[in-house]
């Protein structure tokens, strides 16, 4: 029998009959009075690179090396300095793998690292929400914006709210691990919304989180219209485009960015995602898209942002998106956007 960390026990379950399936919650009021479903259907979305950030920052508390932690991602320390590198949900698995096999299997020690800063303009956009119940619905609007693998649902009854987190989709390896981590750091966040003022109640066997109704109208301390208009829009922007076509052509577009500058082949990231050049040519078919366009696409988006730098040069931009000599870029630069690089400066 696992014995839970202090503060994280099961209550006293009871039986409830569903139509589909038989299902044991806790004994919390059942009246649900409004559901909130999180718009993505599965966790396989790209991630900030700030997710692996505190798992290795973890694990060198702990004696393991960031390469180490690393190992097997095709990342390194240096990466995790750049806030708008994002990542594979794969890779964030391997590094928890990683902390696996070297004995860190306290995700709860982990889940407690977390604060609604680590989600950067998402996590800004929640603390700046008006009430609880406004940045819970704004986190299950934007959920692909965290780095949450448990899918969770809210459900608010009159006089509890309870949040229920999926596992069924979550690899048996890791499992264990990823219910403590997301519970624990979702409840920290909740926690830290209204000022360590809320009292909650964290089952991870039942994988669970519960709170009186009577918190989601409270107003939240830090609470900025201005501030959450612009987190708002930024996030919608952010969305939109990570959410632009199928779940590969999103991981193919994250890899490229990671290898535009040494590496931006299809053999390179087909290797990434553990499958043949051939394999990735003919699922990428299936979803209607190229490879080429796909390069495309990460390459025009990045290079205006590389150009006002101001720092670099059109031949330093174009080596950083994976040309071998400016000319080429220049052209293809011209194709996209009907102008040339230098009229930017």
């Amino acid at each position: 029998m696992r014995s839970w960390p202090q503060g994280y026990g099961p209550p006293a379950p009871i039986a409830v009959t569903s139509t589909a399936t038989r299902l044991t919650i806790p004994a919390y009021d059942l009246r649900v009075v409004q559901v909130l479903e999180p718009v993505v259907s599965d966790a396989d979305f790209p991630r900030s690179v700030t997710g692996l950030a505190v798992l290795v920052e973890h694990a060198r508390e702990h004696g393991l090396a960031p390469a180490r932690a690393l190992a097997g991602t095709a990342l390194g320390p240096g990466d995790l300095e750049d806030p708008e590198r994002t990542v594979t949900a794969a890779q964030e698995l391997r590094v928890i793998r990683n902390l696996l096999a070297a004995g860190l299997d306290d995700g709860v020690a982990v889940g407690r690292r977390y604060r609604a800063s680590s989600f950067g303009i998402a996590g800004y956009a929640l603390l700046s929400s008006r009430t609880l119940l406004d940045a819970m619905t704004f986190a299950i609007r934007f959920l692909d914006l965290t780095f949450i693998f448990l899918l969770p649902q809210a459900r608010i009854g009159e006089e509890q709210v309870v949040i229920e987190l999926d596992d069924a989709a979550v690899p048996a390896d890791v499992r264990r691990f990823l219910v403590e981590r997301d519970m624990v750091a979702m409840d920290e966040v909740l926690r830290e919304l209204l000022a360590g003022d809320l009292a909650t109640t964290v089952d991870l066997e039942a994988r669970t989180i519960a709170f009186a109704s009577s918190n989601l109208e409270r107003a939240l301390p830090q609470a900025n219209p201005a501030t959450l208009t612009l987190c708002t829009t930024l996030c919608a922007d952010l969305t939109s485009a990570r959410r632009e076509g199928s779940p590969l052509a999103q991981q193919v577009r994250v890899l490229l960015a990671q290898r535009l500058a040494f590496d931006p082949s299809i053999a390179g990231v087909a290797a990434g995602l553990a499958m043949s050049e051939r394999t990735l040519r003919r699922r990428l078919a299936e979803d209607g898209v190229r490879f080429q366009t796909l390069l495309d696409q990460v390459r025009a988006s990045l290079a205006d942002k590389l150009l006002g730098t101001g720092t670099l040069t059109v031949t330093e931009v174009a080596h950083r998106l994976g040309y071998a000599e400016a000319a080429s870029f220049i052209h293809a630069y011209k194709r996209w956007n009907g102008r040339t690089p230098t009229s930017l400066r």
